[in-house]
C-alpha cells in the first residue's frame, strides 16, 4: 500500500453524511489507558493496559437548512443519546475507517475576523472505544433492489471475532436486511452469525453489531442486502473490524 495524504475523505453522524461541511477532522485517538504499576525497585516504568477509550474530534461550518436536514440542525441539538460516528479515510472499498459509538461534547462557535464561522465538537466513546476497520462499501453504496457486494480481501481468516457498523442515510421502501458475509475461496459465501443488522424500515439509522469473542471470520468479505416487501433506494455505508488479537469490551 502506499502513501496517500488526506483527501477524499468522508465523516458520517448518525446516519448523516456531514463530510461537505466539515473543515478539519482534529484528535482520531483511542486505545486503552495506561496504568503505572512501577514498583519502588524499578528504575525505569512498568505500565499495563486499562480501560479502553476513543475519540474523534473535528470543526464543522455553519450549514442550516429549514427543512431541518442540515448539519447545524444535526449538531446543535446536542444530543443525550449514543451517537456512532464513522470516519472513512478515502471511500475505496477496502479502505480504513475509524468508527466510535460516543457521546458528542460541546458544539461551540467561533466567528473570525476574516468573517469564517466554525464550531468544534468532540465525539468522545461510550462502552466500546475507537475501532478502526475496512469499508465494505466504497463509501457510500446506494441500492435499489436486493444485492450482492463486491468482496475485499482480509489476507487470512481470524479466529478472535468481528464487529460492525452501519450508517443508513436513506430509505425508501418497507423493509431492507442488511448482512455481512464471508467465504474462505471468495465464491461460496455465507452469512456471518452475529453480522445481520436489524432490519432497516426508516432512515436515518445507525447499528453496531459484534460476533462471538471466539468466533471464526473466514478471508473474503462482501455486504448483501435482501428484503422482502421490497426497496427502491437505500443509501449506506458498512464498516468490519475483523479482530487480529484477542479484545475484551
Amino acid at each position: 500500500m502506499s502513501k496517500s495524504s488526506g483527501l477524499g475523505d468522508n465523516l458520517y453522524i448518525a446516519g448523516y453524511d456531514a463530510s461537505g461541511d466539515i473543515s478539519a477532522l482534529g484528535n482520531i485517538g483511542g486505545g486503552p489507558a495506561t496504568l503505572d504499576f512501577t514498583a519502588i525497585n524499578k528504575s525505569a516504568m512498568e505500565r499495563k493496559g486499562g480501560i479502553r477509550d476513543g475519540r474523534i474530534e473535528y470543526t464543522a461550518f455553519f450549514n442550516h437548512v429549514d427543512a431541518g436536514t442540515g448539519t447545524h440542525e444535526v449538531l446543535s441539538a446536542l444530543p443525550t443519546s449514543d451517537q456512532i460516528v464513522t470516519y472513512c479515510r478515502g471511500t475505496q472499498l477496502g479502505s480504513p475507517a475509524a468508527c466510535l459509538v460516543s457521546k458528542q461534547i460541546g458544539y461551540d462557535g467561533t466567528r473570525g475576523t476574516d468573517g469564517t464561522f466554525t464550531f468544534a465538537v468532540s465525539s468522545q466513546a461510550n462502552r466500546f472505544g475507537l475501532e478502526w476497520g475496512q469499508q465494505l462499501t466504497a463509501g457510500l453504496r446506494t441500492d435499489t433492489a436486493a444485492t450482492q457486494g463486491a468482496s475485499i480481501d482480509t489476507t487470512a481468516a481470524a479466529s478472535f471475532g468481528a464487529q460492525a457498523y452501519l450508517q443508513v442515510m436513506a430509505f425508501t421502501g418497507t423493509d431492507a436486511t442488511i448482512t455481512i458475509q464471508d467465504s474462505a475461496d471468495n465464491s461460496a459465501f455465507t452469512d456471518v452469525t452475529g453480522l445481520a443488522f436489524t432490519q432497516v424500515t426508516a432512515a436515518p439509522t445507525t447499528q453496531r453489531i459484534a460476533t462471538g469473542a471466539t468466533a471464526t471470520i473466514r478471508r473474503y468479505l462482501r455486504v448483501v442486502t435482501t428484503t422482502t416487501g421490497g426497496f427502491s433506494n437505500l443509501v449506506f455505508n458498512v464498516v468490519a473490524a475483523k479482530n487480529q488479537v484477542a479484545v475484551t469490551f
